[in-house]
């Protein structure tokens, strides 16, 4: 073919609007169809993917509803004892307790011990027990007792003529026998604690003074295994006579561990 013939074949396609050189691209795949092929393949893939996922859990409201308010009750507690302490130290101080009319009772309890005892010491412990109605109370030594307990019952201001109670406490450390008394006369009260070593635990017996410690110090030394020197008749009450320990001490083992 001549030159002449080549040229007016290329001037056709020209004019007929086609470029020759992008025709064989498009032939070879290399142009721009590929890339746009491509873009189509790229959002398949991408479904696929996603399709592989596994689905995400779904949502209880019921628990999310419970979840939230437990969050709020929370919060609302927090705030509250928040402003209760800002309240509490902004408050004024209290007023002081007025002096209890039981007080005048209690010293002369304490004064009337250490005039029977000679002995400052006599007394451990004094105080108005809130619990029991201001309860005049006294801890006193062992050794006093005897002595204490008589005064306590003849003396014309106070007459304990009347032993209520009796009861006796481990301490763990030590133990204590409590006697609670009244006077029917003079309408005064009062609880004196006797306290002893718990090795070898002895309290002076108070039923020489009022005979209805009788029982009680029967069953306190049963129960308890305080001794009462000077009761007259100290034996088991509850438990026993053969019976090993005794059952309200802290460290008592039962042979039972079912019991």
């Amino acid at each position: 073919m001549s030159a002449e013939s080549g040229g007016a074949d290329l001037r056709h396609q020209s004019a007929a609007g086609e470029d020759p050189l992008r025709g064989e691209d498009r032939e070879a795949g290399d142009g721009p169809m590929s890339e746009e092929q491509d873009k189509q393949d790229k959002p398949e893939a991408a479904e696929s993917s996603d399709a592989a996922k596994p689905p995400a859990p779904a949502v209880d409201p019921e628990r999310e509803a419970k979840l939230k308010a437990a969050a709020e009750a929370r919060a609302a507690r927090a705030a509250a004892k928040e402003k209760a302490d800002a309240e509490a130290a902004e408050a004024a101080p209290a007023e002081p307790k007025p002096p209890s009319p039981k007080q005048p009772h209690l010293d002369l309890l304490v004064a009337l011990v250490k005039q029977e005892t000679e002995d400052e010491e006599a007394i451990v412990e004094s105080y108005l027990n809130e619990l029991n109605g201001d309860m005049p109370t006294l801890v006193i030594h062992n050794k006093h007792w005897r002595s204490i307990a008589s005064m306590l019952k003849g003396h014309d201001e106070l007459r304990f003529n009347y032993l209520r109670n009796v009861s006796g406490v481990d301490y763990e450390t030590h133990m204590e026998v409590v006697y609670h008394m009244i006077g029917l006369d003079s309408k005064l009260e009062a609880a004196i604690k006797v306290r002893t070593d718990r090795d070898a635990a002895s309290v002076q017996s108070a039923t020489p003074v009022w005979a209805t410690a009788n029982w009680n110090e029967r069953e306190i030394y049963d129960l308890l295994g305080i001794d009462f020197p000077g009761h007259p008749d100290l034996r088991r009450i509850m438990m026993p006579d053969d019976w090993v320990g005794h059952p309200l001490r802290k460290d008592y083992e039962p042979l039972d561990s079912e019991v």
